[in-house]
């Protein structure tokens, strides 16, 4: 048996201060600089192999903080591709895991809201308004994505890049945001569209799923979404373009 865990990052400064965050690259806050340390503190027993985030600092932030709690090193592989780049057994360390950083996790482009402040954008457009660019799934805010949007660029990613790793018995972890992860949520729990709006994710959120004999499982007690997911063998999936790891973990 073996772990898929996906880590919302910690807070961001502009979490603290109530702004739409979106693409602009902020750092995390004290507030999430603690609680990434609280993240890898919960993670101590699981070894990793391999990791996955964004191009956003905030993630990779996370990341480092939560590796470094377990004395692991990360090499970033900077490729928007990573069958450019294979790792041999000579370059790396017990010490060390590859670190996959793709665009396709990032968080929702937010648009027009990025950098306002939550609050009054509440009072221009309306609170409804606001929760349904926030919340739902179609909703676009302002030249901005929807969470439907994020779910065609985040999904296929999840299941053509990181899936591979984790059904060949590797342990891997997605650092990401509260939208890319909402996506793959809804992926690999059959969430509908309308169940959606009520996943929220926290900052500094761990979710752990198991992964034995071809079925993925949550363990219970961390996410509102408590029902077993099955999933198909691989060998079965005809429609998904499996590629094999280009790295030996």
């Amino acid at each position: 048996m073996n772990s898929l865990v996906m880590v919302r990052h910690g807070q961001s400064r502009w979490n603290a201060s109530n702004r739409f965050t979106g693409w602009v690259d902020v750092t995390l806050s004290v507030r999430g600089i603690r609680e990434a340390q609280e993240c890898g503190d919960k993670l101590k027993d699981t070894e990793f192999d391999v990791a996955f985030t964004s191009e956003l600092i905030r993630a990779q932030q996370t990341l480092f903080t939560i590796l470094s709690r377990q004395n692991k090193t990360g090499i970033v592989v900077h490729t928007a591709d990573k069958d450019a780049l294979t790792l041999t057994s000579n370059f790396m360390t017990l010490e060390d895991i590859p670190i996959y950083v793709t665009h396709k996790l990032n968080e929702r482009h937010y648009g027009l809201l990025q950098g306002l402040d939550k609050a009054e954008v509440k009072i221009k457009y309306g609170e409804q308004q606001v929760m349904d660019w926030r919340r739902g799934y179609m909703a676009q805010p302002p030249e901005g994505e929807s969470l439907e949007d994020v779910y065609k660029r985040a999904v296929p990613y999840f299941k053509n890049t990181v899936m591979p790793y984790v059904a060949s018995g590797k342990n891997v972890i997605v650092s990401g945001h509260g939208n890319s992860l909402r996506a793959i949520v809804k992926y690999i729990e059959n969430i509908t569209d309308e169940q959606i709006v009520n996943l929220d994710l926290p900052t500094g959120e761990v979710i752990r799923y198991e992964f034995d004999a071809g079925k993925i499982s949550k363990r219970s007690g961390e996410l509102s979404f408590e029902r077993k997911v099955y999933w198909t063998p691989w060998t079965q999936r005809d429609t998904l373009s499996i590629k094999e790891p280009a790295i030996k973990v």
